[in-house]
């Protein structure tokens, strides 16, 4: 039935009824009660908008091919394949095919979607590029600081792609017109309440095997910064600052300190001037 092949998909990858509806723009109560089988024929509008998102290949090319009847029995094939996979089966082909729109990463043939990051953390994101670029542009170096979205091909394989918050590439053979292929040097992950136990779990191993220099995750919530050096003899060596500190940037040996007690001053001040805008 309709509801039963829609919770199933639900399930396989891994979205909450708020991230459905967010990403449709379908009601969260239409979607439950669609869901629960409670709403027998949905608006055609409304189980498009679904499809979409919990079917975006078979979406997108139904659209191309005009209706399911002028399809080739290829597409039917591809559809069908797409709707029996399971996470850890998903391969970056299936993640491009994602709605723009969609903020997602792969993670070990797992699709992990992401929820649109809150004003602390852009303007967190924003002050860290701007001292990172600023010491750069000053020592004329040649890496890249870039902010997500921007895809990692990590372990150049077809399995994983992800979107660090921030990225430090130094080495020019890795950058490509899609993004970067390979490790980055430095990565830093601002945490949120859905990423917390992802980027405190899985991606310091990810980042770690793959070859990344340098890993911090910046946690508002808690007040700190952990940083990974993963160059070390005891690798990974972890340090653990306060928004009262500076911390050094280990690939910069150092010369390279960013004053957190400087960026808490000015984003607490900001958020409060935020918060009470109507």
């Amino acid at each position: 039935m309709l509801y039963e092949k829609l919770n199933e998909q639900k399930k396989k990858m891994g979205i909450t009824t708020e991230q459905l509806s967010k990403l449709s723009g379908v009601p969260v109560g239409t979607i439950n009660k669609i869901l629960r089988g409670e709403t027998k024929a949905p608006r055609y509008d409304t189980l498009q908008a679904l499809e979409k998102i919990l079917f975006p290949d078979y979406g997108k090319k139904l659209e191309e091919c005009g209706s399911a009847g002028d399809c080739t029995d290829d597409f039917i094939q591809e559809k069908t394949e797409y709707f029996t996979k399971k996470q850890g089966e998903y391969t970056i082909r299936d993640y491009r095919k994602l709605p723009e729109d969609m903020r997602a990463e792969l993670i070990d043939g797992t699709l992990v979607f992401l929820e649109a990051p809150d004003f602390t953390h852009q303007e967190l994101v924003a002050e860290l590029i701007f001292e990172f670029k600023l010491y750069i542009r000053k020592k004329g170096g040649l890496c890249r600081i870039l902010s997500s979205p921007l895809d990692v091909q990590l372990d150049c394989d077809d399995k994983t792609m992800v979107q660090p918050d921030i990225v430090l590439v130094c080495q020019e053979d890795r950058v490509t017109r899609k993004g970067i292929y390979g490790a980055p040097d430095f990565c830093i992950e601002v945490v949120s309440d859905s990423s917390r136990k992802r980027d405190y779990g899985i991606k310091v191993q990810k980042y770690m095997n793959a070859g990344v220099r340098e890993y911090w995750i910046i946690d508002t919530k808690r007040k700190k910064i952990v940083c990974y050096w993963f160059e070390g003899k005891d690798a990974p060596e972890i340090t653990m600052y306060t928004f009262q500190d500076y911390v050094p940037v280990r690939i910069y040996d150092g010369d390279l300190e960013i004053d957190f007690s400087d960026i808490a001053k000015r984003l607490w001040k900001e958020n409060k001037a935020a918060t009470a805008i109507p």
